[in-house]
């Protein structure tokens, strides 16, 4: 694809995203009650809501964000997972530089509560940074989830490091974790090194 054709195709991308209008946000309570007639929607939706429909499900008491952001995990076949601990002090993060192997294939883990309420259109973007610079980034829909007293998580599909001499070196990173109401459950910023080898 010529950098023409995928100004345009990006173009039409964005229009595409920028006219998509989510729709309005139903609690648990009413997503039950409605269609109460259809057996099997109400058999769907007591297998996708489970125990939230009979109890309010509450991780953080106090805390009323419906996502929260536990990890980020950095997974590559052969090595031992990396781990981002989201749930302390965001500011230390880029003090924690991740080694990644140039020409390597890895997936970015992202663990996480729901609670309180349903979250629909759950977003991770990434953006990367070289020298003040960005030079790349992602979009990644997660999807809908509803709240469970157990750890949930997405994984993005297999990513491939770059590899070479010029690709080597620091790169920072800001991620997002949104969804389709714009609703920032959490960014934070981190790093990691392109290096020729793991250690």
């Amino acid at each position: 694809m010529s950098s023409t054709e995928e100004v345009h195709e990006q173009e039409h991308h964005d229009e595409v995203a920028s006219s998509y209008v989510p729709p309005p946000p139903k609690s648990i309570g009413e997503l039950v009650a409605a269609d109460q007639e259809d057996e099997s929607l109400r058999k769907y939706k007591e297998t996708l809501l489970g125990t939230a429909i009979a109890e309010n499900i509450v991780i953080e008491p106090g805390n009323p964000k419906k996502v929260l952001v536990k990890k980020l995990v950095l997974v590559s076949e052969g090595q031992t997972e990396k781990t981002l601990d989201l749930s302390g002090d965001l500011s230390q993060l880029k003090q924690t530089v991740f080694t990644i192997k140039e020409g390597v294939q890895y997936r970015i883990r992202i663990e996480f509560f729901v609670q309180h309420e349903i979250v629909t259109g759950l977003k991770y973007i990434q953006k990367t940074y070289r020298k003040g610079i960005q030079v790349d980034k992602m979009t990644h829909m997660v999807g809908s989830y509803a709240p469970k007293k157990d750890l949930q998580s997405y994984t993005t599909p297999l990513e491939d490091a770059p590899s070479g001499l010029l690709y080597r070196g620091h790169y920072t990173v800001s991620s997002l974790f949104t969804d389709d109401d714009q609703n920032e459950h959490l960014k934070w910023e981190w790093s990691f090194e392109i290096k020729k080898d793991w250690n």
